[in-house]
């Protein structure tokens, strides 16, 4: 049974740009616009599932589904504070809708009253028409076949588990490209080592030494950096400051360019001390990163084909950018850092930058035209303004590829060695990794998790702590786990708990947010918190 559901009418209308100010700011109007035409697929509207929704609901995800064939229990409304005793007996996916859908007017939404192994076995080709699957409280084999099939069809999957206090997800994709990693600690693009005709052309009409006072003291410190970067490799001899030494030596000289009063104290200027502090995070060699070489070099980039998504075809043109017009060089990214200037030479000085960028946009675009023609497809299937973000952020490309599921779960593909590396730490996180794989294993064997029962709890002790030495003995690995832990896990019972639930809820959803904005960058592959020291690690298993 399917049925769909509208939000709720009557609402007022908000302006998106208020009512979204504080996300736009992070992953802008593309970014939002990415969110809005995405289409979720949630399978099983657990207390994680339904926390998980709500943090894509509340910024404005398109659409949802819901595929649940379970009524609602009395555990459920336990740990789900979406529920109410009111809720006991009917569809979890229905009443969870219903519910979710008060929280945001934009947002479509519809559910499935059926069982998602029934659906996988009748229709699989139903998960296949979302942006993105999250998968709850499913037992391994079914989340194996849907992994499978998602995987074949190049659908990312997200699988998320709550399981007493252990917080558990996994990314399952094939291929995911970022454009836009915003990197915490990128370093400004400007080419004072390799400077553009632009940038020459404009610092050579400045003369200091014709300057007044006030000309002086505002005038940019990227002009004052190269204008002593000339003169110290004038007196070197040498292409450029590389070691702590040179550099000292060329802030001595920016230094000694500070004027000095009538009394030959020097003056205080401000934009001289932003160039000596700046130094050594402006003079450094203009290189392409290791990791975008790696895809400018990736198979995906060299072999292009019709079936080529734009990122790999805008990757390609900006290749033969840098192995041309960039002699080495990627597609400068156009901005520069705020200073003390006054306002007309920050503005010409920008106004440079963003110049030489133009230039280097048209060259790609150019590029990019070719090769589409060559691909049989019209110069302007990709818009201007996809190859022109790609130009502004080539020095942030990332490129995620994670291992599929079924390898991850084959004996002989096992990464047995990396598993024996982090348990050398007896409390790693991947000991709750082990753990929930065992229970996993102690499902398959009796049809329920150990623990299920309050008076089979102590036998339950011995038969994971069977299961636990069974799977490290297929692994190959060597390792004794702590009592502890196996009585721990067999404590939990398979509980979900609302706090926990709560936590990956939300880490969930940023992970979805990523792989649909194609913003930021998503973890490899896996993910496991430890609610009881409030720890978290990721681990490519």
């Amino acid at each position: 049974m399917t049925s769909k559901m509208a939000a709720p009418r009557g609402s007022p209308v908000i302006d998106k740009e208020k009512k979204y100010d504080r996300q736009l700011r992070l992953w802008g109007d593309h970014g939002q616009a990415a969110l809005e035409s995405a289409h979720v697929c949630l399978i099983n509207a657990t207390a994680t599932g339904t926390e998980v929704l709500k943090n894509l609901i509340l910024p404005g995800i398109g659409s949802f589904s819901i595929v649940d064939g379970n009524k609602i229990k009395g555990e459920d409304i336990g740990n789900n504070f979406f529920l109410d005793k009111d809720s006991l007996g009917r569809s979890r996916a229905q009443i969870t809708t219903e519910l979710l859908l008060e929280l945001n007017s934009d947002v479509r939404g519809d559910f499935v009253e059926e069982s998602p192994e029934q659906l996988l076995e009748n229709n699989p080709q139903y998960f296949t028409s979302f942006s993105i699957v999250i998968a709850t409280d499913l037992v391994e084999r079914t989340l194996l076949d849907l992994a499978a099939t998602l995987w074949n069809a190049g659908i990312p999957l997200l699988v998320c588990r709550s399981y007493g206090f252990i917080g558990y997800m996994r990314l399952v994709v094939k291929e995911h490209t970022v454009i836009e990693s915003h990197p915490d600690n990128a370093r400004d693009d400007l080419r004072l080592d390799c400077p553009f005709p632009g940038l020459v052309e404009f610092a050579d009409s400045l003369d200091l030494s014709q300057m007044t006072k006030q000309e002086h003291m505002h005038t940019p410190y990227l002009i004052l950096i190269y204008k002593f970067l000339e003169k110290w490799k004038a007196e070197h001899g040498s292409d450029f400051p590389k070691n702590y030494k040179e550099k000292e030596s060329l802030r001595q000289m920016i230094r000694s360019g500070i004027l000095v009063n009538k009394d030959g104290v020097p003056e205080i200027e401000e934009n001289f001390d932003e160039a000596i502090k700046s130094v050594n995070a402006t003079v450094l060699p203009t290189r392409v990163p290791s990791g975008v070489q790696d895809i400018l070099r990736d198979p995906s980039c060299v072999n292009l084909t019709s079936e080529s998504s734009s990122f790999w075809v805008i990757a390609q043109a900006a290749k033969q950018f840098v192995d041309n017009e960039g002699n080495g060089k990627l597609p400068l990214r156009g901005s520069i850092p705020d200073m003390t200037a006054d306002s007309k030479r920050y503005i010409q000085l920008q106004s440079v930058y963003m110049e030489q960028a133009k230039q280097d946009f048209a060259a790609v675009a150019s590029r990019v035209h070719q090769i589409l023609v060559s691909l049989g497809k019209t110069p302007d299937s990709i818009p201007d303004m996809e190859i022109k973000l790609f130009c502004k952020n080539t020095q942030f490309l990332r490129l995620v590829r994670c291992r599929s599921l079924a390898q991850e779960y084959t004996r002989d593909t096992c990464s047995a060695s990396d598993i024996a590396s982090h348990l050398e730490n007896p409390d790693s996180e991947v000991v709750l990794y082990v753990l929930l794989r065992a229970a996993d294993r102690f499902y398959n064997q009796y049809n329920r998790f150990p623990g299920s029962y309050d008076d089979q709890v102590e036998g339950d002790t011995f038969k994971l702590k069977s299961c636990v030495h069974n799977i490290l003995h297929e692994w190959g690995v060597n390792f004794t786990m702590k009592d502890d832990y196996i009585n721990e896990m067999c404590r939990y019972g398979a509980a979900e708990l609302h706090s926990v639930a709560a936590f990956l809820g939300g880490a969930a959803a940023q992970e979805v947010i990523k792989i649909i904005t194609h913003q930021f960058v998503p973890f490899n592959n896996t993910y496991i918190y430890n609610g009881i020291t409030a720890t978290s690690a990721t681990f490519q298993l």
